[in-house]
């Protein structure tokens, strides 16, 4: 098991204060260092700010892409590696449409979305403006690689430190929180165990051995430099390594080949054993499905068996939705709006953050060879999209609250 990001998460002001930031790369030069100290290898990290339409309020038109290049400047590369300016929101439409120059004008800068929310329910202006934010991304580079730094996202609180979703609440303190890269613990868990309860109480047992390790070290971090510790996002995120792979461990329950009817009930336990590990948590906490970020779901995408409506069902059970999708280049604004939309609406149904990482490919269509230069990325295939521009009531631009399902186990006990 490997942590794949320390992210510290502070309330920054416009313009810039100086010494704040030296402060968050002191504690993150430290953090580094402890975490490392105590026998994990550290991959990466991250500063969040809040959403940055509320730190530039009435200047987020003129100075939107300078917070952003100034934030980039001071903080990488000595002692971060990426930066997160938090999502466009709906009380600031024009946030959407200036995050991709924001993209393009920087290297390390992440930035998100917001579709949908308890607050707003789903918004259809936001869910069409990340959309059109997708297109102009995917256009910034050849390879479309930038939309790796953009998400949309539906439900997500504050307090995730994976990117693009992580952002910051405006009124909290200064701290910070670990997100894991612990697919191998559940390959581990699962080779050679007798029975499915084995394989679950394995798995548990690794992770609540792991967590406490890190709590211990991040409660110690905190009392030290006087921030908060958020706690875990103890996530099955994979590596592109076979024994690293979360597909390697859904294939070793017994599905034959992931996308394979069987692959939803191997990621629900999965889930479930997430679930019942007892750690301070945070963020998603559950078991991501990134494509190109996997070995074996980069390898059945490419085989054809795995479909991005797949991703989506088991989305429905943990996970954090559609991540690194790589899509045809000529994919319309209005496709995209569909699949955001299904998105907004498990999110909303099932009480459950979710995100969308899309990535059309310029040039490229469904079916087509992809590879990237990136450590992360195994590869792959365009992944064939069957969506068709919306019509009637569902191609419109009001809020719509989707509620949750009622408690029907309490409905069945009254009844009986």
């Amino acid at each position: 098991m490997k942590i794949r990001s320390i992210t510290y998460f502070d309330n920054l002001l416009w313009p810039l204060d100086e010494s704040r930031l030296r402060r968050a790369k002191g504690f993150i030069t430290n953090a580094r260092e402890t975490f490392q100290s105590g026998g994990y290898e550290v991959q990466t990290t991250r500063l969040a700010t809040p959403p940055f339409p509320q730190v530039l309020g009435s200047q987020i038109n003129k100075e939107a892409v300078r917070y952003a290049k100034e934030l980039e400047g001071y903080l990488i590369p000595d002692g971060f590696d990426y930066v997160s300016i938090g999502p466009a929101i709906p009380e600031f439409p024009v946030s959407y449409s200036i995050l991709p120059e924001i993209l393009e004008s920087t290297q390390n800068v992440f930035g998100a979305g917001i579709i949908s929310s308890t607050k707003n329910g789903i918004v259809f202006a936001a869910i069409k403006a990340c959309s059109a934010a997708v297109k102009r991304i995917a256009g910034i580079s050849a390879d479309g690689f930038a939309n790796l730094r953009f998400a949309a996202l539906a439900n997500v609180p504050p307090g995730s430190p994976f990117l693009p979703a992580a952002y910051h609440h405006d009124r909290e303190e200064p701290g910070f929180a670990i997100a894991t890269e612990a697919a191998d613990l559940a390959v581990e868990a699962i080779d050679q165990a007798s029975s499915l309860e084995v394989a679950r109480s394995k798995l548990v047992n690794s992770i609540e051995t792991q967590a406490a390790a890190l709590s211990r070290l991040g409660r110690d971090l905190a009392e030290r430099y006087g921030v908060n510790f958020g706690g875990i996002d103890f996530s099955l995120a994979p590596y592109p390594q076979a024994e690293h792979s979360i597909g390697t461990a859904i294939e070793g329950l017994g599905v034959p080949a992931l996308g394979d009817h069987g692959s939803l009930a191997a990621v629900a336990i999965l889930a479930e054993a997430l679930d019942q590990a007892q750690f301070q948590r945070t963020g998603f906490s559950g078991v991501l499905l990134p494509v190109m970020e996997d070995t074996v779901l980069a390898k059945r995408a490419l085989e054809g068996k795995l479909a991005i409506n797949d991703l989506l069902l088991y989305s429905a059970v943990c996970g954090t939705g559609l991540d690194t999708i790589p899509l045809p280049g000529e994919v319309s604004e209005e496709q995209l709006q569909a699949i955001l939309l299904d998105l907004a609406a498990l999110a909303q149904r099932l009480g459950k953050p979710l995100t969308a990482r899309l990535m059309p490919i310029p040039g490229k269509q469904g079916g087509d060879p992809i590879e990237f230069d990136f450590e992360y990325f195994a590869n792959s295939r365009v992944m064939e999209l069957k969506s068709q521009p919306l019509t009637g009531l569902l191609a419109g631009d009001e809020d719509y609250q989707i509620n949750g399902r009622k408690d029907i186990q309490g409905r069945m006990e009254i009844s009986e």
